[in-house]
């Protein structure tokens, strides 16, 4: 792969909190390399006794470019799920991946929003904790990629607010 579009890949360290702009950064070095495609094709192992020289020269072709894809997944990973994930094939561990994290994602941001919208101050809380408080709804809300508008959020936080 080219090596001066490979930092693209160093943008976004894999922690297990954030698949999604993982994956997105993922896909976008892979796409530009052509290669998008390894992500989303299982790689079938061949009978060595009957394939033909020409299969098993493309499933060798295949396995090197899935090496390679590979390399770049799991070098964007922290040093423990490297570990676990080292020995996958880039399609497997997608779909495993896809399956762990972004339907954990999915359930955190629906909490996330459920929460920030029935918030409400409570009794003698000060106004500084309240605000406190919605506002890392926010923020764990914007690294979960949801973005709501401006006028939304505020008007959100000012109904948590006592009358």
């Amino acid at each position: 792969m080219t090596g001066c579009y490979m930092n693209i890949y160093g943008r976004v360290t894999f922690d297990g909190s954030n698949f999604n702009d993982w994956i997105i950064n993922i896909r976008m070095t892979l796409r530009y390399e052509e290669k998008e495609h390894i992500l989303d094709k299982e790689l079938i192992e061949i009978d060595e006794a009957i394939a033909t020289t020409k299969e098993m020269a493309e499933y060798r072709a295949k396995c090197k470019e899935a090496t390679k894809v590979l390399c770049i997944m799991v070098a964007t990973m922290t040093p423990e799920l490297q570990r676990f994930y080292e020995d996958f094939w880039p399609y497997e561990m997608c779909q495993y991946l896809m399956e762990k994290y972004h339907q954990r994602a999915c359930q955190e941001r629906y909490e996330i929003v459920t929460s920030f919208i029935t918030t409400k101050m409570k009794d003698g809380e000060s106004i500084t904790t309240h605000l406190q408080r919605m506002q890392r709804y926010v923020d764990r809300l914007l690294k979960l990629n949801v973005n709501f508008d401006e006028e939304v959020d505020i008007d959100i936080v000012l109904h948590s607010l006592p009358p």
